[in-house]
């Protein structure tokens, strides 16, 4: 059984990681199952990525201080994770800013 390459199965959602995380953007899947998502830091700098069912979740949980399920994505890193359907998403840095970019799919 091997691993099936990542597919796109919705629209890319960005939001400009900083200080003070930014609204939270949702990430759609155009499939009922759609539950991994692809996440691109493009920034140089470390983002603690917060996610959940609702902006209020994912803003609770982006933290530059590692709590629960806080995702730390490392500058110029992209990492495949797999999450609950149509998640939302924001970050933190402890300093400056990194352009996130967030596609909703299936694979590795």
């Amino acid at each position: 059984m091997g691993i099936m390459p990542f597919t796109p199965m919705g629209n890319t959602v960005t939001f400009v990681a900083a200080v003070s995380p930014p609204s939270a953007v949702q990430a759609l899947s155009t499939t009922v199952g759609g539950t991994q998502y692809r996440v691109h830091n493009t920034g140089n700098t470390v983002v603690y990525l917060g996610f959940g069912p609702n902006a209020n979740a994912a803003a609770a949980m982006a933290n530059t201080s590692i709590v629960g399920s806080t995702l730390t994505l490392v500058g110029g890193g992209v990492e495949v994770f797999t999450l609950n359907a149509n998640q939302y998403f924001t970050g933190a840095t402890s300093s400056g800013t990194a352009i996130v970019a967030i596609t909703p799919g299936d694979g590795a």
